[in-house]
Formats: structure tokens, sequence, C-alpha cells
């Protein structure tokens, strides 16, 4: 037993020394074997170290070997695979050498962007082809050329049976957020592009999850592939304060609206559960003077795109958005992640609180919950492994006193500003007379009775009440068609396709099914028709090759 607990305390400290080393020692993109054009452009971005799926993809994509890469959003998954699949673009070949998979137009776009930027200054082409967009316009951009393509999967095949996406020379498969397509229903989409593709490839997914649905894709197309897998507690949520304020559904919007006024966050995002709450919030933020713009999947495309832009570039103060709109968005910049309706299930959680407390800074995340959803919270916090904070909701007085204080320091601001006090004397024969007329103190209550809103006089702002999601504590977790409830239905975006009814999110649960959930294989086995163990299955056998358990 003694020797036994001994060699238990060797491996232990072994391991503390490794993990010590890791941290202090982080790798750096120019101990990554990548080219001088690569790592310019790498440097011109302001990134020196590599993260963990970098450190670990890289060195194995640059190898040729398919990866299977287990990470979530904001862990820099677009570099782990585009860097190594620019690295190997020959640009003096007119043809599409790489294709990437992405489950939503943001994403897409996203992707487009920085593989653009790392491959500027090799001359590298990167187009992106989505639904909500004009087919004949990204028709003309691929036969104007095209090294990497990166799409949505309805749009690709749209593309492929017209004959303007050409696959033959495709060396390099990327499938982005692959649990994700799987939850919109898209695999079969994947699967027929996939087909197209040459065999003769190199192929890499990447996956918050591992459901069994995703492990056959790696059984089916992709050859002995390596897997890194990043601990779920290395992702996020250390640098994120995380809170709930516990209050009833019609008084959710005066509640934020108080808390935003005594926060003052200087970019926040707001989650709405539905695309009517999102326009809904959106509206009465806007009344109640907030910078505020919401994105969802029924918006114009070019709207979506300038939204984002907005809010990136400092032109919006709240953006409003539902899940999947947001999702894989990267951001910078966000300071509090506002949860108007407590998410459908836990990983959604992950992912919008995701949005902030990025590039070491810090940030926070406020849950609002009514009495009968207060269930969540534990599920929650079981795959956060934090706590959250209960938070006392502030008072009208508390958020009056707070946009007081902004409109001083704004009045002090402009009378330090030599270009807005130039403009005074316009103004100073009217001035002298009022204050001949009128003492000092009441000119300045004026300006700021006119600058600072009562809060006996706001607008009032309406919010359409929704049902609370249900929880049956004997089983029930997340979503469920429980009494009263939506159901686990995302009610927003399927995108690229007219088809409903493939994307529905697994329930989550605390332990044991009810009849009416069913998880992803089961849905998957469904919609495909196909059996769980197919032949290629079992002649190939999936092993899996940690790289990065932590």
């Amino acid at each position: 037993m003694r020797i036994r607990h001994e060699k238990k305390s060797i491996k232990s400290a072994i391991g503390w020394l490794r993990t010590t080393f890791r941290k202090k020692n982080n790798v750096k993109f120019n101990e990554l074997n990548l080219s001088a054009d690569l790592l310019a452009e790498i440097e011109k971005a302001g990134f020196v170290e590599a993260s963990p799926i970098q450190e670990q993809t890289i060195p194995l994509a640059l190898e040729g070997k398919d990866v299977i890469g287990q990470a979530q959003t904001g862990t820099g998954k677009t570099a782990a695979f585009g860097l190594p699949t620019l690295e190997k673009i020959r640009t003096e070949e007119a043809t599409i050498q790489a294709l990437v998979i992405a489950p939503t137009r943001e994403l897409a776009v996203q992707s487009q962007e920085e593989l653009f930027r790392f491959g500027r200054s090799k001359g590298v082409k990167v187009r992106s082809v989505y639904g909500g967009s004009s087919i004949e316009k990204q028709i003309k951009a691929l036969k104007s050329g095209a090294h990497i393509v990166v799409g949505t999967p309805g749009r690709l095949l749209d593309l492929i049976k017209r004959k303007a996406l050409k696959l033959h020379d495709i060396e390099t498969l990327i499938l982005d957020e692959a649990d994700e397509m799987l939850n919109m229903g898209f695999l079969e989409d994947i699967e027929a592009i996939i087909s197209r593709v040459p065999e003769k490839r190199q192929t890499l997914l990447f996956s918050a999850t591992m459901p069994d649905a995703i492990k056959r894709i790696g059984v089916q197309f992709m050859k002995e592939p390596e897997h890194v897998k990043i601990a779920a507690k290395e992702l996020t949520t250390e640098l994120v304060d995380q809170y709930y304020i516990r209050v009833k559904e019609q008084e959710k919007f005066d509640t934020m609206t108080r808390l935003m006024d005594v926060d003052q966050p200087e970019l926040s995002i707001v989650f709405g559960r539905t695309k009517r709450r999102v326009d809904e919030l959106t509206r009465g933020l806007k009344i109640r003077g907030f910078r505020a713009e919401g994105i969802h999947g029924d918006l114009d495309q070019n709207k979506r795109l300038r939204v984002l832009r907005d809010f990136k570039n400092g032109n919006l103060d709240v953006l409003v958005a539902t899940d999947v709109a947001a999702r894989g968005l990267d951001i910078s910049g966000v300071t509090h992640v506002y949860n108007y309706d407590i998410p459908q299930d836990p990983e959604s959680y992950v992912h919008r609180i995701g949005r902030t407390g990025r590039a070491g800074k810090s940030g926070q995340s406020i849950t609002f919950v009514s009495p009968n959803e207060m269930g969540y919270l534990q599920i929650i916090e079981n795959l956060t492994k934090k706590r959250m904070k209960g938070l006392k909701p502030a008072s009208a007085e508390e958020a009056f006193q707070a946009k007081k204080q902004v409109a001083l320091k704004k009045i002090e601001r402009d009378f330090a500003n030599e270009e807005i006090r130039s403009n005074f004397e316009k103004f100073g024969k009217d001035a002298r007379q009022l204050a001949s007329e009128f003492s000092p103190e009441e000119l300045a209550m004026y300006i700021l009775s006119l600058t600072v809103q009562d809060p006996d006089s706001l607008p009032e702002v309406e919010i359409a009440r929704e049902k609370p999601l249900p929880f049956k504590p004997s089983g029930g977790g997340f979503g469920g068609k429980g009494k009263g409830g939506r159901g686990g239905r995302r009610g927003d975006d399927r995108r690229d396709r007219d088809r409903r009814g493939n994307g529905r999110r697994d329930d989550y649960r605390k332990g044991g099914r009810s009849k009416d959930r069913f998880d992803k294989e089961k849905r998957y086995r469904k919609d495909t028709k196909k059996p769980r163990n197919t032949s290629s299955e079992k002649k190939t056998g999936f092993v899996i090759r940690n790289k990065g358990d932590k």
C-alpha cells in the first residue's frame, strides 16, 4: 500500500511539474515551422504565443495528418486549422485547394476574413459562400479565382449542383463546429459534400463535443485521425464573474436596464431565446436611450454584417442576439453579457459567457432567472465548475444616481474640450440674460434635467411574456415538453435550406430520460435512417489518440 501511495505521489508531482512547465513555456508561433510570410502576418496581428489547440494541432496538420480537434469557441481554432492550410497553398495554381465547412454565415465570413488576413502576404485568395446573399455574385467571385473556399453546407451543395464549385483539386477539408452542424440538421448535407471531395486529402475536424455521430464521421471519412483535446477547464470562465438575479418575468426588462445604468458597460451582449424576443428587446433598449441593434436568422445578411461591423467598431453599445446568431463570433472588448433568458441548454451558456473575459481581460455575466427556473442554475454550475453569485437588483434610485454621474462626467469632459468651448461665445448675450434672471444653481439643475432621464418619466416598454422553461428535478433538466413548456426547439436559424425539423437540440438531463426526449444519437439515426453500427465502423474501428488531455 505504501509503495502504491508513493508511486501515486510521484506521478502527481510529475504531472504538476509538467503542467507548471507548460504554463511557463508557452510555444511561440516562430517555433512551429511556419513560413516567413505567415509569421509576418501573425506578428502584424499582434500574436506571439500559440494557444493550446494551436500548439498541438499545427505540427500534426503540417505533417499531413488527419486531426480531430476538440475545443470550444474562442480557443483559436481558426488559426489552428488555417495556418497549416495556408502553408500548403500553392498560389501559382489557380485551383481550389482547401474547403472549410462552417455552420453559420457569420462564422463563414469570420473564418474567411481571418484566413485572408493571415494569407495576405502570400497572395492566397479566400472566398466565402453562404445563404441569404446573391448566389450569382458568389459564382462570379469563385470564377475570378479562389484557393480556399469557406461556406455553409446548404449553399456549398447548391454551388456544387450548379457546377460552379469544383472540388476535384481539394487537398484539405476542414469541418468547423461539427457538433453545431449536427444540432442544426446538416449531417446529410455534410456527408453529401464530403463524398464529392477526393479521397486522397487531409481532413481536419473541430468540435466542442464528441457525440457518436461525429465519431462516425471520423470513422467513415478520416484516416487514423489524431485527437487533440483541450480540457474544458482551460476554455473559459476563469476571468468571467458570473452572477444571477432572481426576478419575475414582467420585471426583467426594467431590472436589466437599471443594472446597465449602474454598470455602464463599455460593450455588452444581451441574449434572448427567440427572434421575437431579440426584436422586442432591441426596440425597448433604443426607447430607453441605448445604442442597440439585434441579430438573428430572419435579418437580411447585409444588415447582419453591418450590425456586427458597427458593434466591433464601437458604434453600438449593445448587441442583442439569439444563441445561433452569436455562435462563433470573435468580438473583442465585450465587458458584459446579459442572459435575459436562461439558455435552453448548459453548453449554450458556456458559449454565451465565452463572448467576454477574453485575451486576459475580465468580464461579467449576469443571468436573469425567474423563480421557477432556479433549478437550472445547478446544472449550469455543474458544467462550468463555478458557482454563480446572487446579485441584488439595482433600484430605480441607484440607476438615477449612476446616470447623473455619467452626465456630470460628460459635462466636465465637454468643458475641458477647447473646440466645444470655442462655440460658447455664440450664446454669450442670451446666456448673460439667463444668468440675470436665474441663479447658477437653477440653470445647472435645468441642464441636468435635460441630460438625465427621470426614472419616474421613463417611457414604458412592453416585452411579451414567454413561458419559463420547465424544470423536472426527477429527470427533467433543460427543455422538454413539460407542462407549459416550449420544448427544446431552438427557435432560430435553420440555415441555407427550406426543411425544418432536423434542428432540434437534445435536451439536457440530470438523470434518466423522459418519453418526450431523445438524444443526438437517436435523432441522427432517425433522420438519416442509418444503423448504429455501420459495417465500415466495424471494419475500421475508431481509436482516439489523446494528445492534450489535461
